[in-house]
């Protein structure tokens, strides 16, 4: 059995579920799921200049909107397991956790435990921090230890 670190900010949708389970062909996959619920105000500002570079002003617009921190805890928590319910359904092994603490330690931490063969981040675009090299896929490729895959979350069913 492929066991993957599948980190990843939102529920999944279902075409996130039949990408990430196809990946590895026929081979049956565990899946040990990290979520990060929305983090601070600090960040309101990176995700509004993401939504402008997609063209999606209504949403940067709403960005007020969108409950923060340890508010955002319970539809973290909701996300969680809709996304840990869809992936059941194929026939994977799942189960996962909130992110705590530091999103990179939480990942590293997880690897170690599972014996992770592999780490996917699975994440809306974000165009500045990926410039940078600060996304999560870029700082995870020199902390884990293990092959760290990138893709797109799919936005919308």
């Amino acid at each position: 059995m492929f066991t993957s670190v599948l980190m990843i900010e939102k529920a999944l949708t279902s075409a996130d579920v039949e990408f990430v389970t196809t990946l590895h062909g026929d081979e049956s996959v565990a899946f040990h799921v990290l979520l990060q619920p929305r983090g601070d105000q600090a960040d309101r500002l990176l995700r509004a200049i993401d939504d402008v570079a997609l063209g999606e002003l209504d949403e940067a617009v709403r960005e007020r909107e969108t409950p923060e921190g340890q508010a955002a805890k319970p539809f973290g928590e909701r996300a969680l397991e809709v996304s840990l319910q869809a992936l059941r359904v194929t026939g994977s092994e799942a189960d996962g956790r909130l992110i705590e603490d530091h999103p990179l330690d939480a990942l590293r931490a997880m690897v170690g435990e599972t014996g992770a063969d592999e780490v996917i981040v699975l994440t809306d675009p974000h165009y500045v921090e990926e410039f940078f090299h600060r996304d999560w896929a870029s700082r995870a490729r020199h902390k884990v230890g293990v092959p760290v895959l990138k893709l797109f979350s799919h936005s919308k069913e």
